[in-house]
């Protein structure tokens, strides 16, 4: 049985300015800022058309082998309380909840929680899929056992409202588990060549700094929690040639859609270009039997484990 239900959200939507990031922020009202941020606020929804672009399951089928590793390493009981934060369709809370877990999955895209949805009804598996933000988490203080996101909460806009988020629903001895793109991993490489492109609004910080160890122990105050994190590598793999690779994240991939919206004509060749460059210097191209080939590509991402003290 499967709970899909939307947070406190209504029909309206906030212009937030063109894809070249501008953004005009309304003040919000004292006191109200969670009510704000699920409803109206601009960065939210410049966030939810940003990872509504494309599709984004798309692109994470292609790590589904590790998102299972990952969780296998928790090691869950049955009934433990896991919020996969930034859930989207699916990749961490789906073999959660084969463990016998309690799952609770938030994301902005309402179609990825589709997807997610129809996933876990196929296995017959128990879970609830909420739409709202992580910086703005609809649950009761010291929800959750565990916290886990792989390559989610990384995006938010505003990293110290995410902090406060997973500090108020988390309680004393529950775990906070992440996975977060590193700079100069494959995928952090690629990033940094969206940003020189389409920079971020101002004052939103690189979501790289989630893979910034002297930034995670400022965030992670020592007095709350007892922070680890490990360097890993995981690796892509796509029934494409690379540069069909490429061209499926330029589809799919939301962050890439968008910049390749914000670029006139010439300068989106010129991307695409570089983009298939990148996939094509990275990639070990594997043959199938039935002729087809693999790409697998490597890239390297930190994993971060907090424990509420």
């Amino acid at each position: 049985m499967l709970d899909r239900r939307t947070t406190a959200m209504d029909s309206r939507r906030t212009e937030c300015g063109t894809a070249t990031g501008d953004v005009v922020i309304a003040a919000v009202p004292a006191g109200d800022e969670r009510s704000f941020l699920q409803v109206l606020d601009p960065l939210t929804e410049r966030s939810r058309r940003i990872w509504s672009a494309g599709d984004y399951d798309l692109v994470s089928t292609g790590f589904r082998d590790e998102a299972r590793a990952f969780i296998e390493r928790r090691a869950f009981t049955a009934g433990t309380e896991v919020l996969d934060a930034a859930c989207g369709s699916g990749n961490l809370a789906i073999p959660a909840a084969r463990t016998g877990a309690r799952v609770t999955g938030i994301d902005l895209v309402p179609s990825l929680l589709d997807t997610a949805s129809a996933w876990a009804q196929r296995e017959g598996l128990a879970i609830t899929l909420d739409e709202g933000s992580v910086e703005a988490l609809p649950y009761d203080d010291a929800r959750f056992d565990v916290v886990v996101s792989m390559f989610g909460v990384m995006f938010a806009a505003r990293p110290e409202y995410v902090m406060s988020e997973l500090t108020r629903v988390t309680h004393r001895g529950s775990t906070v588990a992440l996975a977060n793109w590193t700079r100069g991993g494959f995928v952090g490489r690629m990033l940094a060549m969206h940003a020189a492109r389409v920079p971020a609004p101002h004052g939103v910080p690189s979501p790289l700094l989630w893979a910034d160890e002297d930034t995670l122990r400022e965030w992670f105050d020592a007095r709350t929690w007892q922070l680890t994190t490990s360097s890993r590598t995981l690796t892509f793999r796509y029934p494409h040639s690379p540069s069909g690779t490429s061209a499926l994240f330029q589809a799919a991939y939301g962050p890439t859609v968008r910049v390749m919206e914000a670029l006139d004509v010439d300068a989106r060749t010129t991307f695409a270009a570089e983009l298939t460059d990148h996939w094509t210097q990275h990639a070990r191209v594997v043959p199938l039997a039935d002729g087809s080939v693999m790409t697998e590509v490597e890239s390297e991402y930190l994993e971060i484990i907090a424990i509420r003290r």
